[in-house]
């Protein structure tokens, strides 16, 4: 104790501050306990507004927690199950703020702040603000994936908002493309900088991480590509979710990612030997089109045409794969699948299809896998890339070119700025 009351004397030791506070799922933040220094608790309680989740996301992280504590007896299935399941409305969160030098705690969740972090340590849930209970995940890995595979929701997925790409400089300059709306700027900016790093070490350490070199030099700027999605219903901890800000998902496609060291050239972190023309294609291709691929043609009736480079060996799997992937032999699922693929490949380009419509279905999709994923163990479905279509087994209509005649009937009208309408622009 005469040690530690000497480093704290000496500026060596953090002063820290405890803290409890309540939310509410519109996003309202009370501190209940905290310092007696006003400055410090306005600071708790901005980080916490900034940090934690509220609406959808709210209700998706309180319905995941009480899942995986095995307090809701019932299988969820699909998206109607969920929204049966309740959703408490308050939420408790105890911690610390400790200013002066900190060192890496690992376990604990951190928000770094000027002059220190904020360290979570515990939280609860409260349907009426009496009774506060606590959800603790399984620990046993076995049980914990048998949760995720007994509940099928756990797969669903947020409707899609679009993607961006992230130019951040180490100096602190940030240029994003396409521009999101003002109310995600904000959350884009503070996942971007997380991402990367809040501090110069942390942008040095997690760059040297990437690269897994200790000694490799720091570079100037970084680029990272985002997917962003609405909430999930659930948050499934494999889905590669990065952050939840400002009511979406940040999914990082760490394959799209470079950096520079000159300003100038840039390198992939996946093929730092290969330099990335960002003069040309954006991030997010610009790896794409330097694998080795292989095609693969699924058919609404369930058949599925390999390309002769497939070795034999892994042939009947990886047919078996694209079919539970896409739905192929299925009709109703194939149905779903597709729609999904040409909704999120043209987006805007299309009108919202009304219940009592129904895009048309294609007979067959073309797909391009990358070579060195044959053999892995993730799914293919993370990996393939749907390149072509067909709605009559004939003509086929690459996915890159513009809205398919087929689907004519279903675009959208031209506006002259539909700016107020998107998420990303």
């Amino acid at each position: 104790m005469g040690e530690a009351k000497r480093r704290k004397q000496l500026g060596l030791m953090p002063t820290v501050y405890p803290f409890e506070a309540e939310l509410d799922a519109g996003g309202a933040v009370k501190l209940v306990r905290g310092p007696d220094d006003d400055a410090l608790n306005q600071l708790i309680v901005d980080e916490l507004v900034g940090s934690q989740t509220g609406g959808a996301a709210w209700a998706s992280e309180y319905r995941t927690a009480l899942l995986l504590s095995g307090k809701y007896s019932k299988t969820v299935t699909t998206a109607e199950d969920v929204d049966a399941m309740p959703v408490a409305p308050l939420r408790r969160i105890t911690g610390e703020l400790a200013m002066g030098p900190v060192g890496a705690q690992e376990g604990q969740v951190t928000i770094p702040v000027e002059g220190g972090v904020i360290r979570l340590r515990g939280q609860q849930h409260s349907v009426d603000g009496t009774r506060w209970d606590t959800f603790t995940p399984p620990r046993d890995p076995q049980q914990f994936m048998a949760i995720l595979r007994n509940n099928p929701a756990f797969d669903l997925t947020g409707e899609s908002i679009g993607q961006l790409t992230a130019e951040h400089w180490q100096a602190g300059r940030m240029d994003i493309d396409p521009d999101p709306a003002d109310e995600l700027l904000e959350a884009v900016e503070a996942v971007v900088t997380e991402w990367h790093g809040e501090t110069k070490k942390l942008w040095g350490d997690l760059h040297r991480e990437r690269m897994e070199d200790n000694a490799a030099p720091i570079p100037q700027a970084r680029r990272s590509t985002f997917d962003l999605r609405h909430p999930a219903p659930l948050q499934n901890p494999l889905s590669g979710i990065f952050a939840i800000r400002g009511g979406a998902e940040f999914i990082p496609l760490m394959e799209a990612d470079a950096y520079t060291l000159d300003g100038e050239t840039w390198h992939s972190y996946a093929d730092p030997d290969a330099e990335v023309d960002s003069s040309s294609l954006p991030a997010e291709l610009a790896n794409i089109f330097d694998m080795e691929m292989v095609g693969a043609t699924v058919y609404a009736d369930g058949r599925v045409e390999l390309g002769d480079d497939v070795p034999a060996e892994h042939t009947e799997r990886i047919q078996a794969e694209l079919r539970e992937a896409t739905g192929a032999g299925d009709a109703d699922a194939w149905a779903d699948w597709t729609l999904q693929m040409l909704s999120e490949t043209y987006g805007d380009e299309l009108v919202d299809v009304l219940d009592d419509q129904a895009l048309p279905v294609p007979v067959a999709v073309r797909l391009d896998i990358p070579k060195d994923a044959l053999g892995d163990p993730d799914p293919l479905s993370q990996t393939f890339m749907e390149s072509e279509v067909t709605f009559d087994g004939t003509q086929w209509r690459d996915l890159f070119d513009d809205l398919p005649p087929e689907l004519a009937a279903f675009a959208a009208p031209a506006t002259e700025d539909d700016e107020g309408e998107n998420q990303l622009n």
